[in-house]
């Protein structure tokens, strides 16, 4: 257990450091591109332009930074705050504070927000806007100043020392031993991370003063992940072996180097394959002088090669080190799959991946199984979640409607994933579920949505299914039969379950809040409160439109003693593994008593003017009512 928390503390802390340089990458695209045209030694060397470098990378790259990290953690006051204190720092050193404010930005962020709370409901009417300037102004002023002070010489020296590490490991050729950290934490949990948190801003310190950083090309390599994926091009075998050749391309060509890392994970021996790949490459780098004049990012050969000084030796360094690195995991790769039993589940290596990075992949998707056309004569769709009873129920009544209109007979019903029909045609769940559908009815066709308000592929299936539908009038009457399975639902939506303007600094809060109110409400036992944080981690309840909708397992059905919403309204919004939630309904549902109120909700929640009223919604009975007028 303790060993899970740690990692889970530095996922958390790494995704924040990528969480701040992400969003500007940008501009650290435009500054590294200016620096390699006009610098004295760029393409076209240009005294006036020239001038643009040194105030981007001392000025307008630290200001963004400091100011996206107080908007991660309190939104547009964080952010002014954030960007007042990082000014101190830079102020008060010679070279690119990226470090100072990663450091300043967040802590003004806190510092603001906690003044907030603190004065929440003290301040008189009409003196808002006036209290909310000056705390600002005079909290920024302050951490400016301490910034100016003690910050900005702590991480000078602190900064100072890391490039005269560097360079020391450079100069007594070490280097390389970095890839047997950064290779593995790549795969394992960081990723971004390590890249855009700590290589960056140190890089580009070098690339200032020696126009060029090798450090830049430490993690944004193609090279180990593209001789893996050709390993397994020619001696991989199944399902693994037909997808590496896109996934090779989506990684070398296209940048994004989790597509590889289930393919690792199916045989944990290949990250010897990546660590001796990314420390040849390493090597062929420092041998040869490779090194970049600006951030990679995505890590593609075409981004390596639009960064790379302009003169020949630059070029075939960089590209020397790319080659050499895929060779060498090619043949070690090769190697270990020839010489041991391969692992053949791609998607549960794609869905361990995802466990062990903290939060949802973008292409673990890629990795599902292929399937054929939409059946012919489809007469049941099945929307399936791990409880069936909130985000299925929703889905559910939104297609149920789609149908409705487009003047299908077709039954549209939901349940749990360890219910789903046996002659189920049409299954529809989240992406993270999707293989655990395939599992329970394989010969069904399944399609996997990330958004269950708005998905677009509910469009797309109606269209496919107005060529050829039929239904039987025994199906149809047992579909509009579990519809009105709800004679006990008068007053499921009371005005002292709803509750405005709520703040909560995480998402387990929201949910525990949430919780806490149909505890006391009577609807549910105690522990129902673990089970609704044990299903997001599951799957996250965001249901997509600012909207999550936070309830129990299959296995906590048993606690729930009635059903009950509660409906908190959360203006500034909770983060949902990085999905901003402004309305949450907490749900507990028993014999299906709360699905035609859910329904309601459902396509209520699904016309964005809609989320907007009940977001600004002034009382709980101006709420509701917008609930049920649809």
């Amino acid at each position: 257990m303790a060993q899970s928390n740690i990692k889970v503390a530095v996922q958390k802390f790494g995704n924040f450091l990528s969480s701040m340089v992400m969003p500007n990458i940008g501009a650290f695209i435009a500054w590294g591109l200016i620096t390699a045209l006009f610098i004295p030694t760029g393409f076209f060397p240009n005294e006036s332009l020239t001038k643009l470098v040194d105030p981007m990378v001392k000025y307008l790259l630290p200001l963004l930074i400091g100011y996206t990290g107080g908007k991660l953690v309190h939104d547009q006051r964080g952010g002014v705050v954030g960007a007042i204190a990082t000014m101190g720092v830079i102020v008060g050193s010679d070279i690119p504070m990226f470090l100072g404010a990663m450091i300043m930005g967040p802590l003004g962020g806190y510092i603001i927000k906690k003044f907030d709370q603190f004065i929440e409901g003290k301040v008189k009417t009409g003196f808002e806007m006036l209290i909310n300037n000056f705390s600002a102004g005079i909290l920024g002023g302050i951490l400016a100043i301490l910034a100016f002070l003690g910050v900005s010489p702590a991480v000078d020296g602190f900064t100072g020392a890391l490039v005269v590490g560097v360079d020391w490991m450079v100069a007594h050729g070490l280097l390389p031993l970095t890839s047997i950290l950064i290779e593995p934490a790549k795969i394992l949990f960081l990723n971004n991370a390590i890249n855009h948190g700590i290589l960056s801003p140190i890089g580009a310190e070098q690339i200032r003063t020696n126009g060029q950083s090798i450090l830049l090309l430490l993690e944004t390599n193609p090279g180990p992940g593209l001789g893996i994926l050709l390993a397994y091009c020619f001696f991989g075998k199944g399902t693994a072996k037909q997808s590496a050749p896109g996934a090779a391309i989506i990684h070398f060509i296209g940048g994004i180097h989790e597509i590889y890392f289930p393919y690792v994970l199916m045989r944990p021996l290949l990250i010897i394959a990546a660590i001796l790949g990314g420390m040849s490459g390493v090597f062929t780098f420092v041998l040869l002088g490779g090194g970049l004049q600006a951030v990679a990012s995505p890590g593609s050969i075409l981004a390596i090669l639009a960064a790379t000084p302009g003169n020949a030796g630059s070029y075939v360094a960089n590209i020397s080190g790319v080659l050499v690195a895929a060779v060498v995991s090619f043949i070690v790769g090769s190697l270990i799959l020839k010489t041991g039993k391969q692992t053949e589940d791609l998607d549960e290596a794609a869905r361990k991946m995802q466990e062990m990075k903290g939060k949802k992949s973008s292409v673990a998707g890629s990795f599902t199984k292929q399937q054929g056309d939409v059946p012919a004569s489809v007469q049941k769709i099945v929307f399936a979640c791990d409880a069936g009873m909130g985000s299925s129920a929703m889905g559910a009544s939104l297609l149920r409607k789609k149908v409705k209109q487009a003047d299908l007979n077709i039954s549209v019903t939901n349940t749990a994933i360890s219910n789903i029909p046996s002659d189920a045609q049409i299954v529809i769940t989240q992406e993270e579920l999707t293989p655990r559908a395939q599992n329970k009815v394989p010969d069904a066709y399944h399609i996997s949505v990330d958004n269950f308000l708005s998905s677009p592929e509910y469009d797309k299936l109606i269209d496919q299914l107005k060529n050829d539908h039929t239904t039987s009038k025994a199906e149809e009457e047992k579909n509009v039969s579990a519809e009105n399975n709800t004679d006990s639902n008068d007053g499921l939506l009371k005005e002292e379950n709803v509750f405005l303007n709520q703040h909560f600094s995480s998402k387990e809060e929201a949910i525990r809040f949430a919780g806490s109110v149909l505890v006391k409400g009577g609807y549910v036992e105690e522990n129902y409160v673990e089970a609704m944080i044990e299903r997001d981690n599951m799957t996250s309840t965001y249901m997509g439109n600012d909207v999550a909708i936070p309830h129990g397992t299959e296995e906590a059905k048993k606690n729930v003693l009635r059903s009950g919403f509660t409906v908190i309204q959360v203006p500034e919004g909770v983060d949902f593994d990085g999905e901003k939630v402004r309305l949450i309904f907490g749900i507990a549902g028993k014999d299906g008593t709360h699905l035609e109120i859910l329904s309601g909700i459902a396509i209520t929640c699904s016309d964005m003017d809609n989320i907007e009223k009940m977001v600004h919604a002034k009382s709980a009975k101006e709420l509701i009512a917008i609930i049920q007028s649809n």
